[in-house]
């Protein structure tokens, strides 16, 4: 568990997850930035799928978020990999044309357009 100096992270807290077998990295003071990655990652959770779902149960969140690291790591573009999803084979400009598929994920909530391969 990585998180800042935030008065919420208690050493109540931090023991817990030690307890649990998690390790506590506290960010350093005055630095801002240095959690940007994980921060980065929730506000595109956040903002793509939980600010749009009403949770009701532990299982229904897990659900959730396994659907939702399915799309995000396979289908969901990444300006790092050049729009590309971080598991795309090949190279995109080769299956331009064609019949276009939709893939659903949580009802409609998130979606990912394909060319049909062989289709022209």
């Amino acid at each position: 568990m990585i998180h800042d100096r935030d008065r919420k992270y208690c050493r109540a807290f931090d023991g817990m997850l030690r307890a649990e077998g998690a390790e506590v990295i506290v960010t350093p003071p005055l630095a801002p930035t240095a959690n940007a990655a994980a921060e980065r990652w929730v506000g595109s959770l956040r903002r793509e799928c939980l600010d749009w779902l009403l949770i009701v149960s532990e299982r229904h969140l897990a659900v959730v978020l396994h659907e939702y690291l399915a799309h995000y790591n396979n289908e969901r573009p990444h300006r790092s990999c050049g729009l590309r999803s971080p598991t795309a084979l090949g190279d995109p400009a080769l299956a331009l044309t064609g019949a276009v598929l939709r893939k659903v994920r949580l009802d409609g909530l998130l979606s990912d357009y394909r060319y049909a391969p062989g289709a022209a």
